[in-house]
C-alpha cells in the first residue's frame, strides 16, 4: 500500500503545487521518488511527531495541503492533542497518514501495534477517516483525501499486500463501500487491510456450501448509512472484521447505524476484544492468534448461520 500511496501522491503533487509531505524521519526508501521530483516540498521533521503536526497545521493555514507520514501509532496517538486542537478544530487541510495499521509491525510489540487508532480518530469531530483494503483502494483514497477539505486520516498497510481488486478503483466516490464478492446468506464487512482475510474466508465458505458477500469500506467515517441500511435489510446477519479493537472501531460504527434502524438485523464483530496484544509475531501469526485470519472468520460465519437455523 505504501507504493500505491506514493504513486497517487506523485500524481497529485504534479498537478497541485500546494501539496507538501512531512515525514517523521522515516520512509526514505519508499519516499525516494518524491524526494527526487519534489525536494523542496518534502520536510523531514525528525522524530518529533507533536511538533510535526503543529508545523503541518501552520503550513495548512497558509493554504498548503499537508500530508503527515509516520508508522503505526506515532502519527496519531503521540500527537493527538495537536491533531485535535490544531488541525481538526479549525478544519486544517492536514492529512495524517499511518503506515502499518493493525499488526503490520507485529514483531515490534504492543507499542507498535496500531489497534486503537480507528476508534480514536473516528471520535474526533470533522475528521474524515480512510482505511483502504488493498493497493487499488489505497490509490483511490489518497486521491480522495486530497480533494476532501479539512483534516483526514489515512490508515495504510505496509508493503507487498495482495491485490484484491482485479484492476484500479476508478469510479469510487466517498463514502461508498465496495462490493468485492456477491453473496446471499451472510455479509462479511471490513475496513482496512484485513480485507484479504475476509475475501479468502468467503472462498472457504463457498467450498462449504455457504454464500457470503464481501464488502470493503475504504472510508469508515463518514459511513454510508444507506449502504449499511440496504445490507442490514438484505441479510439477517452482518459479520464485521477489523484488525483493531472492537470497542469504538469499524464494527461499532456499523452497530450504531443498525441499532437505530431497529430492523432485527444482528451484527457480530471480529477483532480484538478490549485487550492489548501481549503476543509478538508477524502480522499473519497475530491474526491467527486473535481469531481474525481467514479460517477463523469462515468458522465464525458458519457457526452464526448454524445458530440462526437452530433458533428458527
Amino acid at each position: 500500500m505504501r507504493d500505491a500511496f506514493v504513486r497517487a501522491l506523485m500524481e497529485e503533487m504534479a498537478a497541485n503545487d500546494r501539496i507538501i509531505l512531512m515525514t517523521g524521519d522515516l520512509g526514505f526508501g519508499v519516499l525516494q521518488p518524491l524526494w527526487d521530483h519534489y525536494p523542496d516540498r518534502i520536510i523531514n521533521a525528525g522524530i518529533a511527531e507533536q511538533s510535526m503536526v503543529g508545523m503541518a497545521a501552520g503550513l495548512a493555514a497558509t493554504g498548503k495541503i499537508v500530508f503527515v507520514y509516520s508508522i503505526g501509532n506515532f502519527p496519531t496517538l503521540r500527537p493527538l492533542e495537536q491533531i485535535r486542537n490544531d488541525c481538526a478544530y479549525p478544519g486544517a487541510n492536514v492529512k495524517i497518514v499511518c503506515v502499518g495499521g493493525g499488526f503490520v509491525y507485529g514483531s515490534l510489540g504492543m507499542s507498535h501495534h496500531a489497534t486503537e487508532d480507528m476508534a480514536i480518530m473516528r471520535a474526533l469531530p470533522g475528521v474524515t477517516c480512510f482505511a483502504p483494503g488493498d493497493p487499488a483502494e489505497a490509490e483511490a483514497t489518497t486521491h480522495a483525501a486530497v480533494r476532501t477539505n479539512g483534516t483526514c486520516y489515512l490508515r495504510l498497510g505496509r508493503g507487498n499486500e495482495p491485490k484484491v481488486h482485479e484492476g484500479p478503483v476508478t469510479d469510487w466516490h466517498l463514502p461508498a463501500p465496495l462490493t468485492i464478492r456477491e453473496g446471499s446468506q451472510i455479509a462479511l464487512l471490513s475496513s482496512g487491510g484485513i480485507l484479504t482475510q475476509t475475501a479468502e474466508a468467503a472462498r472457504m465458505l463457498e467450498k462449504r456450501g455457504i454464500s457470503a458477500e464481501v464488502v470493503s469500506f475504504p472510508c469508515f467515517k463518514p459511513m454510508d448509512q444507506f449502504a449499511v441500511k440496504e445490507l442490514s435489510e438484505r441479510f439477517g446477519i452482518l459479520l464485521t472484521v477489523e484488525e483493531h479493537n472492537v470497542t469504538g472501531g469499524f464494527g461499532s460504527a456499523i452497530c450504531e447505524i443498525v441499532a437505530e434502524l431497529g430492523n432485527g438485523c444482528r451484527v457480530y464483530r471480529v477483532g480484538l476484544h478490549d485487550l492489548y496484544t501481549a503476543v509478538v509475531g508477524n502480522q499473519q501469526y497475530l491474526r491467527e492468534v486473535y481469531g481474525m485470519d481467514a479460517e477463523s472468520i469462515a468458522d465464525r460465519a458458519e457457526a452464526l448461520l448454524h445458530e440462526k437455523r437452530t433458533d428458527a
